[in-house]
């Protein structure tokens, strides 16, 4: 008989993991160990181990829990301790933390985060369900074999996402995750897991050649302002920016563009004395190439998943970057934070 897949869950909090407050509503109260002792059956499909990271909302969480986590999961596999991980949170930055796990890990294993929409005081509380599923493709024979190409995997609603394709695009319902470009790159139907595509993770050999086989996951993590574009906005906030001594304690500017990437020519031309990087507000599509063009191109990439220095952007020596690809200006930011403190001196013009 073969042994079954040994996998940690890890937990962070959120509404999976809320309780009854002590003066109403709720709060994040329950560890890993309640949320594996709410799904019945799951200990015949994974040997499991459990760890509570933390109890807290992910409004409060930060890249440096992120990569305590990173380290963790790391950890357990140079020991040969599991063959996968489930990390649990709350779901209203579980697209950052996701394509940050994404960012930065390497590892041969699968990486699943899960969480829930309705709290464990709801009826029809999605939690369970969505753990059991997270756990069945951290077991799946394929999706360990192919754990390198899926990268960090988001399953919400028995639906299959990628990290660096996946969104949060509803507040409330139990199917708020989408992968608005590519679609999911699988399905749970029943107890069997169905991939159906691979994502394009060209952005990962983009970022380890910038920083120099991949950012590191120690140190201080240096901050990035996201300023979102909004008709008559006055600039002021960028004004402050680019004048304080300090740059009031940020290491790079990410501006939240209009529709394909639109900006104002004041904001363009903004002077600043870090990186600036233009990425879409939306949801879904493309940014466009069009603005960008400058004779000091430095295409680094293998796609248009654009980084900040790596990936098929096209850079500007005024100094501004235009990232040309479908990744979102939260994105963006975890990037630019990573090779802040990884890259010494780290231009926006290559």
């Amino acid at each position: 008989m073969d042994k079954k897949p040994r996998v940690a869950v890890l937990a962070l909090g959120g509404t999976i993991a809320m309780v009854k407050g002590d003066e109403g509503g709720v709060r994040p109260g329950l560890g890993a160990d309640d949320l594996v002792a709410a799904v019945p059956g799951i200990e015949a499909i994974a040997d499991l181990r459990t760890e509570t990271v933390s109890r807290i909302g992910s409004s409060d969480l930060t890249v440096s829990t992120v990569l305590t986590v990173a380290r963790r999961i790391e950890a357990l596999a140079a020991e040969g301790a599991i063959d996968g991980a489930v990390v649990t949170q709350g779901t209203d930055t579980m697209e950052e933390t996701s394509f940050l796990l994404d960012l930065v890990l390497k590892v041969d294993i699968p990486v699943v985060m899960t969480g829930a929409m309705r709290n464990p005081l709801s009826v029809s509380h999605d939690g369970p369900g969505n753990v059991l599923a997270a756990v069945r493709v951290v077991a799946d024979p394929v999706a360990r074999a192919r754990a390198r190409e899926l990268g960090v995997l988001v399953v919400m609603l028995d639906t299959i996402h990628a990290a660096v394709n996946v969104a949060k695009a509803t507040s409330s319902r139990i199917d708020a995750f989408t992968s608005p470009e590519t679609g999911p790159v699988g399905v749970l139907v029943e107890d069997r897991v169905r991939l159906t595509s691979m994502p394009n993770r060209d952005f990962r050999t983009a970022l380890d050649a910038v920083t120099g086989g991949g950012p590191r996951m120690t140190g201080d993590i240096p901050s990035v302002a996201l300023h979102t574009i909004a008709l008559s906005e006055s600039g002021g906030l960028l004004g402050a920016l680019a004048t304080a001594p300090d740059t009031l304690g940020y290491a790079g500017i990410v501006l939240g563009a209009l529709g394909g990437g639109h900006c104002r020519r004041s904001d363009e031309k903004a002077p600043a004395p870090v990186p600036k990087v233009v990425g879409r507000a939306l949801k879904q599509g493309w940014a466009g190439r069009a603005r960008a063009a400058a004779p000091a191109a430095t295409p680094l990439g293998g796609n248009e998943r654009g980084t900040a220095g790596a990936g098929k952007g096209v850079c500007r020596p005024d100094p501004f970057m235009y990232v040309s690809s479908y990744l979102l200006s939260l994105g963006i930011e975890l990037i630019l934070s990573l090779c802040s403190c990884t890259v010494s001196g780290l231009s926006v013009s290559g």
